[in-house]
């Protein structure tokens, strides 16, 4: 290039250097990178590069010839990315680049807000639209200097009509969130998360940062909403053999990248690629982006669980996380009791969660966790059933809404089927206000109470609930928490279990 630029300087004539720019225009024509760096050369430029890595991934990607570790063609890809990285930026040049190489594509993108959608769409609409001034630029260069400076050859703007001048916009299509190319019924539809694509079907579909912030990678609800549209809706757009990217920084164990890394299946089909501001040695991903001293000074200021998610991809709920970590245990000493909690299910969503656990030391050790959302004719006579097989002798029982009832049926199954009269059963009522109870208790569980090693694989439901509850934020699922409270209680005689169980006030 540096050749070429000598023997144009001190030139005049505009046809050596519409040559130059001709030889620059039919490579953006084959090639991504080449295309971002001419349509935006402040942004995109040799040294960057992590950046012509991801531009020559999409391209591999559009073209079918990225591969996954099997052998088999990538059609999906999830790119995980600090902010300001230029990761939708790269995604709009993509999608323009795509029209070029082939009209009759159909893209549908979608990010977390319907604003930020149509600014997605507006761009890729806009740079396919804009309109070329390189003939002008070229006129106004020979005029002004006698000998063009290499720079100012070099900077000469190149726009997307330049490279593909046949791609017009449907005139008449002026909406952001839906456009066609001449000669096409559909070409375009952007969306935020939860909004309306029925009818459309995508070659190209894209989901660019569904998480807004911190407080939805907190909200349970809000990700399982996410999750649910997802898969009830904006998947299903996608036509046979399309090409799928999912574009965002990590918020959440439970995202959507999460959601799909966690299926065994699904994940098969995806390449993840992620990319850290900084990585473990202390090498920065690009400094020109963000240099070390603004990645130190960034770190000192925001809250660690923030900074992490955004800048190294690590999810903000296991940061924020109630319960940081459970002791366990391979072999169980000799109990001096052996005790159960169970807090029983309030509404049809709930879950009952009865433990039994041994008493060694001041320590609770955990036999046995039932965790379900069963009904009360499975849940009485399996509590019962397996308070008699883990030969406890002190159970207490939660008697809100609806607990005495669930503990006299308790009894009388002992009594009746299992002829168990030793276990004395006791039902209260718990009047202190739960979260605050778990939140105090939190450091007693995870100090006082052990697992058994295996306990992943033995209560698997009750695991993911209780390691992804949040300190603060929404929680779908309280009673795993509200259980594990009450067997910290017990140690602590809060709660006593046996003939003469009571709750001790303002303990």
């Amino acid at each position: 290039m540096d050749s070429i630029l000598k023997e144009l300087a001190g030139k005049k004539s505009s046809y050596k250097i519409k040559e130059f720019i001709n030889k620059k225009i039919e490579k953006a024509k084959s090639n991504f990178w080449e295309y971002c760096k001419v349509t935006n050369p402040d942004f995109y430029y040799e040294g960057r590069v992590f950046l012509k890595d991801y531009c020559d991934l999409l391209e591999k990607l559009y073209r079918r010839k990225l591969l996954l570790p099997d052998g088999r063609i990538c059609r999906k890809l999830i790119i995980n990315m600090p902010p300001r990285y230029g990761k939708s930026r790269t995604l709009v040049l993509f999608c323009q680049w795509c029209f070029g190489q082939n009209e009759n594509e159909k893209v549908i993108t979608t990010s977390y807000g319907d604003d930020v959608a149509s600014d997605f769409s507006r761009f890729t609409r806009d740079g396919i639209a804009e309109e070329s001034v390189l003939d002008e630029t070229i006129e106004e260069l020979i005029t002004e200097y006698e000998n063009v400076p290499d720079e100012e050859i070099n900077s000469i703007k190149i726009v997307f009509n330049d490279i593909f001048p046949n791609v017009k916009i449907k005139q008449g299509n002026a909406s952001f969130e839906k456009w066609a190319l001449e000669g096409k019924f559909f070409s375009y539809k952007g969306a935020g998360v939860g909004g309306a694509i029925t009818g459309r079907g995508g070659s190209i579909t894209i989901v660019d940062d569904p998480i807004k912030d911190e407080a939805v990678a907190n909200n349970e609800f809000a990700l399982k909403k996410i999750w649910k549209w997802y898969t009830g809706t904006f998947r299903s757009r996608a036509e046979t053999g399309a090409i799928q990217i999912i574009n965002m920084t990590r918020w959440a164990s439970k995202d959507l990248c999460g959601m799909i890394l966690a299926d065994e299946k699904e994940s098969k089909d995806w390449m993840v690629v992620c990319h850290e501001a900084c990585d473990e040695n202390g090498n920065m991903l690009c400094e020109s982006i963000l240099s070390k001293e603004e990645y130190l000074s960034l770190k000192n200021i925001m809250p660690d669980n923030i900074f992490q998610a955004n800048y190294h991809q690590k999810p903000i709920d296991l940061q924020g996380a109630l319960y940081k970590k459970f002791k366990t245990y391979k072999y169980a000493p000799e109990f001096e009791k052996i005790c159960n909690y169970t807090d029983t299910a309030d509404t049809g969503k709930d879950y009952l969660c009865s433990i039994s656990f041994g008493v060694f030391a001041n320590q609770a050790y955990v036999l046995d966790i039932y965790y379900t959302q069963d009904p009360m004719e499975k849940t009485e006579p399996e509590t019962a059933r397996r308070l008699n097989l883990y030969s406890v002798r002190g159970a207490a029982i939660e008697s809100n809404n609806g607990g005495r009832g669930f503990a006299r049926n308790v009894i009388r199954i002992l009594k009746e089927k299992f002829k168990n009269f030793k276990c004395k059963v006791k039902w209260f009522h718990q009047s202190k206000n739960k979260m605050s109870r778990i939140l105090t208790n939190a450091s007693n569980v995870m100090e006082d109470v052990l697992m058994p090693e295996d306990w992943k694989e033995r209560w698997p439901e009750f695991y993911e609930h209780i390691i992804h509850f949040q300190a603060a934020g929404n929680n779908e699922f309280d009673d795993n928490a509200d259980a594990l409270t009450g067997v910290a209680e017990i140690l602590v005689g809060d709660v006593k279990v046996g003939s003469s169980l009571s709750i001790l006030k303002n303990k």
